[in-house]
């Protein structure tokens, strides 16, 4: 039985490079952001319904993010319209890709976890965690990142606090040595899961 492990934290607190983790160690990894970049790139998915809603955000066959986060910033009600039509597209690419591994873990990485509700259909969440300061610093770094905008995303995620109360699996990302050894051991334990369910 394939266990589906469910991979979240905050901006800055190192989930890409925990899920780049599971990959070094063949553990297959759903990654949520980058099904949306597939839609939204030339001739995907998402570019026909939205051209249709918001004419201007295609640009060249293409769905620009860049005048999405302008609609957004002027009309917060567009988030809701978007997610209308880009959450059934993504919930249909992750029910393909379960569908394609019968691995004993399976990985999902999923920004907003808590916020979109992914908890119900998994069976277990990671959640990356690290100091907000070093949070901060790590976010700040990133290149045309200003604090506002940092605040912004914050303001529109879980609290970190929240997130590792409701976490069935912690990993703090303090340096790559540490986060890389956690990887495994929680890989071999949730492996450990899978093997025994499929015993019984």
């Amino acid at each position: 039985m394939t266990i589906r492990l469910g991979l979240t934290g905050s901006i800055g607190m190192g989930k890409s490079t925990t899920a780049q983790m599971f990959r070094d160690e063949g553990v297959p990894v759903w990654d949520a952001d980058a099904t949306v970049h597939e839609l939204y790139e030339k001739d995907g998915l998402a570019v026909a319904p939205i051209a249709a809603a918001f004419p201007n955000a295609v640009v060249e066959k293409s769905v620009s993010r860049d005048v999405l986060k302008e609609l957004i910033a002027s009309d917060p009600t567009v988030i809701a319209q978007l997610e209308k039509i880009v959450h059934p597209l993504v919930a249909d690419s992750r029910r393909k890709f379960l569908a394609n591994h019968n691995d004993p873990l399976v990985v999902f990485d999923i920004p907003l976890l808590f916020e979109t509700g992914a908890d119900e259909w998994l069976d277990a969440v990671l959640v990356v965690t690290a100091p907000a300061d070093i949070q901060k610093s790590r976010v700040m770094d990133r290149p045309g990142m200003t604090e506002q905008q940092f605040k912004t995303i914050l303001s529109r995620q879980t609290p970190d606090a929240e997130k590792r109360e409701r976490a069935d699996h912690i990993i703090e990302t303090l340096t790559l040595d540490d986060t890389r050894a956690a990887v495994r051991n929680l890989i071999a334990e949730l492996k450990g899961q899978s093997d025994a369910r499929n015993r019984t």
